[in-house]
């Protein structure tokens, strides 16, 4: 009954800010943003927001939301990371807007060569969290196909399985603090390693239908 009762209170965070109207919601013009694509992303994101580096996110088929978000947090400082935030700091509001529609747009590659017992069991910890340490299930918030939920909580479905466990040891070590309402610090802080890895393994190749349309 805990358990449950921590799911739902979950979801309770996750729905109540789809009702709520903002400038984040506002989607720019994906046209606009492929010079600066290839001027300054593609080099570490790809053309296509297909990341060939696990260090560095994949951005295709992320929430547009989501990605206004971050570059707006990169730029302010709520958000560190001296690479992103001098990207972020000249970008202008419809600058930010206009890159986030372009890579959402975009098609995203799945991950392949997983180890197959690492990711049954982030399956498991994925749709039924973990009891013991009271860690709701990551489809809540992210959705069963790991699409994400606008405009707060991202797609993680075929992201880098390397980039999830450092964002995630970021959330667990308070080196990344801009989650809404804390719950990625929480969470992440009742994870352990080998079960970081496996929920990120399970994602990395979760393979669904490759684009999110926010909206």
């Amino acid at each position: 009954m805990l358990m449950r009762g921590i799911t739902w209170a979950v979801i309770g965070l996750c729905v109540s800010p789809l009702a709520q109207a903002s400038a984040l919601e506002q989607e720019g013009d994906p046209a606009l943003a492929p010079a600066a694509v290839r001027q300054t992303c593609a080099s570490c994101h790809g053309i296509d927001g297909n990341s060939t580096s696990p260090g560095f996110p994949k951005l295709a088929a992320q929430i547009p939301q989501y990605l206004r978000k971050q570059l707006a947090d990169f730029k302010s400082g709520a958000r560190k990371n001296p690479i992103m935030s001098g990207m972020a700091a000249d970008l202008s509001t419809r600058e930010m807007d206009s890159l986030a529609a372009y890579f959402g747009a975009r098609a995203i590659k799945a991950d392949t060569g997983r180890d197959k017992a690492l990711v049954h069991e982030g399956e498991k910890i994925y749709r039924g969290g973990i009891t013991a340490n009271t860690v709701p299930a990551c489809a809540a918030c992210h959705g069963a196909q790991g699409r994400g939920t606008p405009p707060r909580y991202p797609r993680l479905a075929d992201q880098h399985a390397a980039y999830l466990v450092t964002q995630l040891n970021n959330f667990k070590d308070k080196k990344r603090g801009n989650d809404p309402d804390a719950i990625m610090r929480d969470i992440a802080g009742r994870m352990s390693a080998q079960q970081m890895q496996a929920v990120a393994a399970y994602l990395s190749g979760l393979r669904t239908d490759r684009k999110h349309h926010a909206g």
